[in-house]
């Protein structure tokens, strides 16, 4: 348990460099964007399968018996999730995550303003679903707590960073996904790198489906439909 929890100490302040504009400033102009890229992915790749890797390493505690509706769940929340971070990633953001520099957002943000937070989120809930055992809530809940924990500053670091324009911007977006969509405050929209989102979704969810998911964590997930 102590190397979890230092594990996923790690991983949580790892991930708020980014969140701190000064520190994250100072590190780029040390090293260069470039390299500064380069050395968090591969840094937090690191963590991340150190994590990974002290969770399994827990004893399994049972919590609550499966059912074939929990499989369904995480069937439908684990791609939304997946497609939400790597649309959020690849589109324009100026009120949240990405990894692009445009000022205009992207058609993502009509969904959510923070897809990449609200990705992770579904994508980690849902994997608390289908897991019941001790281990996995405290792996796959401390991925939800962390992801959902971060939007509230999310949308504090937006309003510091675009003043007066945040009013603006925020209208044309909702925090909670599609609710912008459903009360008719927005159109949903399309663009290439949203489509670029779901087709990378696409093929990562297959391979994962077929043969990725057993090499990875040792687990086939379509046997969990029986």
């Amino acid at each position: 348990m102590q190397e979890f929890a230092a594990a996923f100490a790690v991983f949580i302040a790892l991930h708020s460099i980014p969140a701190i504009p000064a520190l994250r400033s100072c590190i780029i102009s040390i090293v260069g964007r470039p390299a500064y890229f380069v050395v968090y992915s591969v840094i937090s790749t690191a963590v991340l399968v150190w994590v990974f890797r002290a969770a399994l390493m827990l004893d399994y505690i049972p919590l609550w018996d499966f059912r074939p509706w929990q499989a369904i769940a995480t069937f439908v929340l684990a791609p939304v999730g997946i497609f939400l971070v790597i649309a959020g990633l690849l589109s324009d953001n100026p009120l949240s995550i990405s990894l692009a520099r445009g000022s205009t957002p992207g058609a993502v943000v009509s969904i959510t303003r923070h897809p990449v937070l609200w990705g992770f989120f579904l994508w980690a809930a849902g994997h608390v679903i289908v897991n019941g055992d001790l281990r996995s809530l405290l792996l796959f809940g401390g991925f939800a707590l962390f992801a959902i924990g971060g939007i509230p500053m999310a949308e504090k670091r937006a309003q510091r960073r675009l003043g007066a324009g945040w009013a603006t911007v925020a209208a044309r977006t909702s925090n909670v996904p599609l609710l912008g969509v459903l009360t008719g405050q927005m159109k949903p929209r399309f663009d290439m790198r949203l489509g670029v989102g779901a087709l990378a979704t696409a093929a990562l969810v297959v391979w994962l489906l077929v043969a990725g998911h057993s090499y990875l964590f040792g687990t086939d997930p379509l046997s969990l439909l029986g």
